[in-house]
């Protein structure tokens, strides 16, 4: 594989360095997970029934969730439609019954949504359209992509193993 990644900046300001490392982390994460066909993407490493393909769904979904639905207050498809009371883990369990091809385009999709969600506020300390669940407290944009930062940074360290469990694919 060509490691061809964003680099996070040395030496910038708060944003471009918060972002700089968001995106370095989508492009690991599409780096560890790309490439591979439906078999593949559906391969778990037992006793976890983790696949790329669910996490690949599960990054979209989780895409969405915040530049979208918390930040925004806008939902979409396929999310908006989902029974998530009948399967509460919808997008990893789903993800099989789609190809590649799908996968990635709605994946696409979703950073694309985000980036301009991202784009269109001035601030890190823009407060999301919608607020916390449990405590009703105020949600910045600061907040959203340092969660974001810690959602790809785990799943990640998923994909490194599950991936050269497939294909004995290594790297940073």
């Amino acid at each position: 594989m060509t490691d061809d990644r964003p680099r996070a900046p040395y030496a910038a300001d708060e944003r471009a360095t918060l972002i700089g490392f968001l995106d370095q982390y989508r492009a690991t994460f599409r780096w560890k997970a790309g490439g591979l066909d439906a078999h593949q993407l559906d391969q778990s490493l037992p006793p976890s029934e983790l696949t790329l393909g669910g996490m690949v769904k599960h990054l979209a979904f989780v895409e969405d969730w915040w530049f979208g639905r918390m930040l925004r207050d806008v939902q979409v498809e396929p999310w908006a439609s989902v029974d998530w009371g009948a399967d509460g883990d919808w997008d990893w369990h789903s993800a099989a019954d789609d190809t590649p091809e799908q996968l990635w385009e709605l994946y696409d999709e979703t950073v694309r949504r985000s980036e301009q969600a991202v784009r269109d506020c001035e601030s890190l300390d823009h407060h999301a359209a919608r607020r916390t669940r449990g405590t009703d407290e105020p949600i910045n944009l600061r907040w959203i992509v340092v969660h974001m930062i810690e959602e790809y940074a785990r799943h990640v360290g998923h994909a490194d193993l599950i991936r050269q469990s497939i294909d004995g694919s290594v790297g940073q």
